[in-house]
Protein backbone atom coordinates (compact mmCIF):
# COMPACT_ATOMS: atom_id res chain seq x y z
CA UNK A 1 0.00 0.00 0.00
CA UNK A 2 1.19 3.61 -0.80
CA UNK A 3 1.39 6.66 0.89
CA UNK A 4 -0.87 9.08 0.57
CA UNK A 5 0.04 12.56 0.69
CA UNK A 6 -2.07 15.63 -0.01
CA UNK A 7 -0.65 19.03 -0.01
CA UNK A 8 -2.27 21.74 1.86
CA UNK A 9 -4.48 24.27 0.25
CA UNK A 10 -6.20 27.62 1.39
CA UNK A 11 -9.11 25.46 1.92
CA UNK A 12 -7.83 21.82 2.44
CA UNK A 13 -5.38 20.30 5.38
CA UNK A 14 -2.51 18.38 4.21
CA UNK A 15 -2.62 14.64 4.39
CA UNK A 16 0.29 12.28 5.11
CA UNK A 17 -0.88 8.73 6.12
CA UNK A 18 1.79 6.24 6.05
CA UNK A 19 0.69 2.46 6.01
CA UNK A 20 3.88 1.13 6.73
CA UNK A 21 4.34 3.47 10.02
CA UNK A 22 1.09 3.43 10.69
CA UNK A 23 0.77 7.37 10.80
CA UNK A 24 -2.12 9.36 9.34
CA UNK A 25 -1.43 12.54 10.00
CA UNK A 26 -3.59 16.00 9.17
CA UNK A 27 -3.23 19.61 9.48
CA UNK A 28 -4.17 22.67 8.38
CA UNK A 29 -7.13 24.63 7.74
CA UNK A 30 -10.32 22.59 6.55
CA UNK A 31 -12.87 24.44 4.67
CA UNK A 32 -13.36 22.58 1.20
CA UNK A 33 -16.50 23.59 -0.71
CA UNK A 34 -16.99 20.00 -1.13
CA UNK A 35 -15.85 18.17 2.20
CA UNK A 36 -17.66 14.72 0.82
CA UNK A 37 -15.31 14.48 -2.07
CA UNK A 38 -12.09 15.57 -0.10
CA UNK A 39 -12.96 13.17 2.73
CA UNK A 40 -14.70 10.19 0.55
CA UNK A 41 -10.98 9.70 -0.46
CA UNK A 42 -9.13 9.88 2.69
CA UNK A 43 -12.13 7.65 3.88
CA UNK A 44 -11.26 5.28 1.39
CA UNK A 45 -7.70 4.89 1.52
CA UNK A 46 -8.04 4.67 5.70
CA UNK A 47 -10.73 1.29 4.74
CA UNK A 48 -7.71 -0.18 2.44
CA UNK A 49 -4.88 0.62 5.66
CA UNK A 50 -7.07 -1.62 8.53
CA UNK A 51 -7.36 -4.62 5.85
CA UNK A 52 -3.70 -5.03 7.13
CA UNK A 53 -2.39 -2.28 9.56
CA UNK A 54 0.59 -1.65 10.97
CA UNK A 55 1.01 -3.34 15.04
CA UNK A 56 -0.02 0.01 16.11
CA UNK A 57 -2.13 3.30 14.25
CA UNK A 58 -1.38 7.08 15.45
CA UNK A 59 -3.77 9.29 14.26
CA UNK A 60 -2.29 13.19 14.74
CA UNK A 61 -5.02 16.07 13.62
CA UNK A 62 -3.72 19.66 14.08
CA UNK A 63 -6.59 22.10 12.31
CA UNK A 64 -6.48 25.51 12.73
CA UNK A 65 -9.84 25.55 11.74
CA UNK A 66 -12.97 23.14 10.88
CA UNK A 67 -15.75 23.68 9.29
CA UNK A 68 -18.99 21.94 9.83
CA UNK A 69 -19.27 20.06 6.86
CA UNK A 70 -15.37 18.94 7.25
CA UNK A 71 -16.54 18.25 11.26
CA UNK A 72 -19.23 15.77 10.21
CA UNK A 73 -16.98 13.64 7.23
CA UNK A 74 -14.16 13.70 9.69
CA UNK A 75 -16.70 12.52 12.61
CA UNK A 76 -17.39 9.69 10.02
CA UNK A 77 -13.54 8.60 9.88
CA UNK A 78 -13.01 8.42 13.31
CA UNK A 79 -16.34 6.02 13.87
CA UNK A 80 -14.65 3.97 11.16
CA UNK A 81 -11.46 3.87 13.24
CA UNK A 82 -13.33 3.47 16.72
CA UNK A 83 -14.71 0.48 15.10
CA UNK A 84 -10.98 -1.10 14.08
CA UNK A 85 -10.29 -0.39 17.53
CA UNK A 86 -13.34 -1.89 19.20
CA UNK A 87 -11.78 -5.37 16.81
CA UNK A 88 -9.04 -4.75 18.80
CA UNK A 89 -6.68 -2.70 16.68
CA UNK A 90 -4.09 -0.48 18.44
CA UNK A 91 -5.27 3.14 17.38
CA UNK A 92 -4.36 6.54 19.23
CA UNK A 93 -5.63 10.05 18.47
CA UNK A 94 -3.59 13.00 19.29
CA UNK A 95 -5.40 16.22 19.11
CA UNK A 96 -3.42 19.42 18.85
CA UNK A 97 -4.63 22.45 19.50
CA UNK A 98 -3.11 26.26 20.05
CA UNK A 99 -3.05 27.52 23.42
CA UNK A 100 -6.25 29.99 23.60
CA UNK A 101 -7.76 28.33 20.75
CA UNK A 102 -11.31 27.16 22.34
CA UNK A 103 -13.13 26.91 19.28
CA UNK A 104 -10.22 23.72 18.41
CA UNK A 105 -9.93 22.77 22.21
CA UNK A 106 -13.91 22.33 21.93
CA UNK A 107 -14.33 20.48 19.03
CA UNK A 108 -11.68 18.07 20.24
CA UNK A 109 -13.06 17.69 23.62
CA UNK A 110 -16.50 16.72 21.81
CA UNK A 111 -14.45 14.27 19.94
CA UNK A 112 -13.37 12.86 22.80
CA UNK A 113 -16.55 12.26 24.64
CA UNK A 114 -18.17 10.94 21.41
CA UNK A 115 -15.29 8.31 20.56
CA UNK A 116 -14.90 6.81 23.77
CA UNK A 117 -10.89 5.58 23.15
CA UNK A 118 -7.60 6.68 23.46
CA UNK A 119 -7.97 10.49 22.34
CA UNK A 120 -5.48 13.24 23.48
CA UNK A 121 -5.48 16.92 23.75
CA UNK A 122 -2.20 18.01 23.21
CA UNK A 123 -1.77 21.94 23.86
CA UNK A 124 0.92 23.85 22.05
CA UNK A 125 1.93 27.35 22.10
Amino acid sequence: MENLVLERTSNTPAVFFDPHKGMLRIEGRSIPENPGEFYDSLLTWIQEYFKAPAESTEVNLNLEYVNSGSSKFLLSIFKFIREQYKKGHKVVFNWYYEEDDEAILGLGEHYQTSLKMPFNLVEYI
